[in-house]
């Protein structure tokens, strides 16, 4: 693929600012994506055959090395993960986001950059992408984002809590809302379950690749992974085109999605190739963080993406109101993290004079704070 060989030449022409530079084949001009044909490029794995015998599962570790590297995302259908568990999570977020505004803003921490409990619809701020934006051909454009986000959001802490940290801020006690009972029990479950995945994930890339199996997941341990799921009234902003979570990267190492009630998730290829994700039934949606770039010097991007209210939204959204079910749409998302103290810079297969000056060495913990502060979540200190 020349855009892909264009990238390797390019990606790092730039000096590093926080977020790697868009490298130019994230700006190519690909061919109109009319029949979803980006979805073949993504790889489909079943985790069975490496939970249970990791040496037999080599050409399924190769799948998941080229998959992340020609398209930031994965799909998988991991056999330690109960469905039924996804859809009682997203029934009690659901009753969560249902009451009223002055009960969830007693949940807010602000003082912690919203990095647990909810953050309120408009208040995330997608970064200025419009140089980028105005470089891909009409039909592979965003929607572009004029303002904060229409989402909520809930974070809940996952996994072991370091001991000792320079980073409290991204490290903080949990928020468990009053009216929720089994609030703790609920998201604890799908959580574990959903991390166990991006593990397993991180350890079949890491085989796939040539490298020790436990190169990212050493990473991984005591780290700030967060459950996360947004959540928008649809009976507010359920019209065509409304953005729901604009045009963006995440800043996470691996975000690895359940599947949503409602649709509405675009992402783009490292092409420039934009394509309406869809997931089976069953499945799990991975795609690359900022973090998981850093690690592999540009080899994988952070996937750019978007949520939007599309045709298929508003089909999902009528067909609700005749059913008489809830109008929020929650999203089944964690955020995987590489550990807020440790330091962010190529691993050594991809390490050289070039990689280093793109990719700085920073810690993990600062990357992240000046990422937070880049999208309006940044906490305000005082004088």
């Amino acid at each position: 693929n020349p855009h892909i060989l264009l990238a390797r030449s390019l990606s790092f022409s730039k000096p590093f600012q926080r977020l790697p530079t868009p490298p130019l084949a994230r700006i190519a001009t690909p061919l109109l994506d009319t029949k979803n044909h980006a979805m073949d490029q993504v790889h489909t794995i079943d985790l069975h055959n490496f939970i249970n015998d990791p040496q037999s599962a080599s050409e399924d570790c190769k799948k998941v090395v080229e998959s992340f590297h020609k398209t930031g995302i994965l799909i998988i259908k991991d056999p330690r993960v109960s469905y039924d568990d996804n859809s009682r999570f997203i029934d009690q977020v659901e009753e969560y986001f249902q009451q009223p505004d002055e009960e969830k803003l007693k949940d807010c921490r602000p003082e912690l950059s919203y990095q647990v409990g909810p953050t309120p619809a408009f208040t995330e701020q997608p970064k200025d992408r419009t140089s980028l934006i105005e470089k891909l051909p009409e039909q592979q454009k965003p929607v572009k984002p004029t303002g904060k986000d229409a989402k909520w959001r809930f974070f809940w802490p996952m996994g072991e809590a370091p001991k000792n940290t320079k980073y409290a801020e991204l490290n903080s006690k949990r928020v468990v809302p009053e009216k929720f009972p089994k609030w703790e029990e609920v998201m604890n479950k799908w959580g574990k379950q959903m991390l166990s995945a991006v593990e397993t994930v991180a350890e079949m890339f890491a085989t796939g690749a040539g490298m020790p199996k436990e190169t990212f997941t050493d990473l991984m341990k005591q780290a700030p992974h967060l459950l996360a799921p947004t959540a928008t009234n649809l009976e507010l902003y359920g019209k065509l085109n409304t953005i729901m979570a604009g045009y963006h990267t995440d800043l996470s190492f691996i975000a690895i999605h359940g599947k949503s009630r409602f649709p509405g998730l675009h992402a783009w290829l490292r092409d420039g190739t934009k394509f309406q994700v869809k997931v089976p039934d069953g499945y799990l949606l991975l795609q690359a963080g900022m973090q998981f770039e850093y690690l592999t010097a540009g080899y994988v991007l952070a996937g750019f993406h978007e949520v939007v209210v599309n045709e298929n939204t508003v089909a999902a959204i009528e067909k609700a109101k005749k059913e008489n079910r809830c109008l929020w749409r929650v999203s089944s998302t964690m955020f995987s993290h590489i550990n807020s103290d440790a330091i962010l810079k190529p691993l050594s297969k991809w390490e050289n004079e070039s990689t280093v000056e793109q990719y700085p060495p920073i810690q993990t913990g600062e990357f992240v704070m000046n990422e937070l502060k880049a999208i309006k979540l940044g906490a305000k200190k005082q004088e």
